[in-house]
């Protein structure tokens, strides 16, 4: 083994999490490797688009160009405003009704289980299935309900998802938190509410959890609402720019990874050498 996987942990931010195209695209453009991705709602929509081979180019058009109406479909109020199926059929589209096994990168999505309190992740099966169980935010998507199981959003329980990307195999993980709201931030909407709740929530873990990651990004969207699609653009360019400002911390990280490599591949060399003329000696 001569080089080192890079693993991208994606988290939840509904709108906000735009942003973690501009992540993807800088660090393209920066020749930094993506050899795994995990995602949390937002975060595992935007990962398993991109895992499915769609470029960073592409992936922003789409962003752009899609409106409010071609992800929503409200429902009567039970156990959410939006019924979810058509964000489903607009996944599946852009995963090409793809499965886990289909994805040019390795791929993880994380869900939470209301039944059995914990959480899941996704490594099989129909990727738009994953992501719709993924994104489902309490109280504003209605939960999947399948086999016995009640699935909402991962950044409930997991708003990064870092260790499902040390468990793809990295070596080094960027964890990517566009959740982070500041103390003074008013919501603007119910569903601004609804994710702000959850993120003071969230704080206390994933202060714990972030500590597991090799390098953090966090882009600066607090001033972008949870439900501002309109502002994918700016989300984008904001992910860029928060990636290029730790592009220093993420190339030493990933050399130094390196250099354990070398030397955990040395050795053994140097140890069976050492053996070698100790036999001579005697």
């Amino acid at each position: 083994m001569s080089s080192v996987r890079v693993g991208l942990a994606l988290g939840s931010g509904g709108a906000k999490g735009f942003a973690h195209i501009g992540v993807i695209t800088a660090l393209v453009d920066h020749g930094i490797p993506i050899d795994a991705i995990s995602g949390s709602s937002m975060g595992a929509l935007v990962g398993a688009v991109y895992a499915m081979g769609a470029s960073p180019g592409m992936m922003r058009g789409l962003a752009v160009g899609l409106k409010r109406r071609h992800w929503l479909d409200l429902t009567v109020p039970k156990m959410g405003l939006i019924q979810g199926d058509r964000v489903r059929e607009v996944v599946a589209l852009m995963t090409r009704h793809g499965r886990f096994e289909d994805t040019k990168i390795p791929l993880s999505i994380v869900a939470t289980d209301l039944v059995q309190r914990k959480l899941v992740v996704f490594r099989e099966g129909i990727i738009a299935d994953a992501v719709r169980a993924s994104i489902s935010i309490p109280g504003v998507f209605v939960p999947v309900v399948r086999d016995g199981a009640v699935y909402v959003d991962g950044g409930v329980i997991e708003r990064v998802p870092v260790q499902s990307a040390w468990d793809l195999g990295a070596d080094v993980v960027i964890g990517v938190d566009v959740s982070c709201t500041p103390p003074g931030t008013i919501p603007n909407s119910m569903v601004d509410v609804i994710m702000q709740s959850l993120g003071l929530m969230q704080d206390e873990v994933y202060a714990l959890r972030s500590t597991s990651q090799t390098v953090s990004v966090i882009p600066e969207v607090s001033h972008i609402g949870t439900s501002q699609f309109g502002r994918a653009a700016e989300a984008i360019e904001l992910g860029y720019q928060a990636t290029v400002a730790q592009l220093p911390a993420i190339e030493e990280a990933i050399h130094k990874a390196k250099r354990q490599v070398v030397d955990a591949n040395e050795k053994p060399l140097r140890l069976a050498t050492e053996d070698s003329r100790e036999g001579a000696i005697s």
